[in-house]
């Protein structure tokens, strides 16, 4: 007999203001340590968030099947005709310029946040992690934080993403995936672990607190895994948040995420003086990961014709390109 479906108590939203207030504390305080006890972990997507643009588009449109192509390739994941990692690999491997070469361009159509490097530094100077956990390459990826950023900063920074294989001419592009999946990045998995980590890491009676910085709705697996989530204001992750009721803060800017975070710290280690959980902590990346399986999906969920729904609640089974023979039945 299948197991029986297990269907999280509802919440009730309605009433709710789900943009948390914004900070009123000083706006020219110290950059330097502030002193909280309690630990801090900064994931963030990189393409839209951190720079403006998609440094896979900026060098698909230049040096690879052009953006005519690259829309139809875009088309065809969102439709689920195939999947992201296999028409991924159509992209990269359209490409043919060295790597050298490549990176040219990246430095004049790339635009970096106007207030990165001063967040940056705020991590940097509070001991908070601070990671990139993108479905990009991490050699380009490295490469755009040392050009912009400098190598000294930039390895500061750990890059969480897929590898590359590129050969000296330039011909072959081929990625090398982080996990044996149809995305080939789990980013909530990588999330997982790193919190998991930190909590090894952490002084008697801590637990981590995990913010999550994002733009789209191919960060949902990865928000859902944060304990605090930012959504650039006005893009289609903010537009999710709203129409689905997720709590989440918007910015425009990395300064409003420094000031949020300030305000967060001390709000923290004024009641709970680090210890426990976090005064804003997510009960449900701990138990959406238990709770969700191909045999535990509500029917209604089920039938719910909202993809991007099913991929926040259960990504294991919806996050993923799913072919036609191997849907996931309706039924018990």
């Amino acid at each position: 007999m299948a197991p029986s479906a297990v269907i999280p108590q509802p919440l009730d939203f309605s009433k709710a203001d789900l943009k948390v207030p914004r900070s009123t504390f000083n706006d020219h305080a110290s950059p330097d340590s502030i002193g909280t006890r309690r630990k801090i972990i900064c994931f963030s997507d990189f393409d839209g968030t951190i720079f403006m643009q998609d440094t896979g588009h900026v060098l698909f449109d230049s040096h690879g099947c052009g953006p005519e192509r690259r829309e139809v390739l875009d088309q065809q994941i969102k439709t689920g005709e195939r999947s992201f990692k296999e028409v991924s690999e159509e992209m990269w491997g359209s490409l043919n310029v060295p790597f050298d070469d490549g990176f040219e361009v990246m430095k004049t159509a790339l635009e970096i946040d106007v207030d990165f490097q001063k967040f940056h530094r705020f991590c940097i100077d509070n001991d908070i992690p601070f990671n990139v956990i993108s479905a990009g390459l991490k050699p380009i990826l490295r490469r755009v934080l040392d050009q912009f950023l400098g190598q000294e900063d930039s390895a500061h920074i750990e890059i969480v993403a897929n590898d590359a294989q590129i050969n000296t001419p330039g011909t072959e592009w081929k990625p090398v995936w982080i996990h044996d999946c149809d995305l080939g990045h789990d980013k909530a998995l990588s999330i997982q672990e790193a919190r998991a980590a930190a909590k090894l890491e952490c002084e008697d009676g801590t637990i981590p607190l995990i913010v999550f910085i994002g733009d789209g709705v191919s960060d949902l697996p990865a928000a859902r895994q944060a304990d605090v989530l930012f959504a650039r204001r006005g893009l289609r992750l903010e537009e999710y948040c709203i129409d689905n009721k997720i709590a989440y803060i918007p910015f425009d800017t990395f300064a409003d995420i420094q000031k949020e975070v300030e305000a967060i710290m001390r709000e923290d280690q004024q009641k709970t003086g680090g210890l426990g959980l976090p005064t804003r902590s997510n009960p449900r990346a701990n138990i959406w990961r238990r709770i969700s399986s191909r045999n535990a999906i509500p029917l209604y969920l089920a039938a719910t014709p909202a993809r991007e729904e099913k991929m926040f609640l259960w990504p294991e089974a919806f996050s993923e390109y799913q072919p036609k023979e191997q849907a996931i039945p309706l039924t018990a």
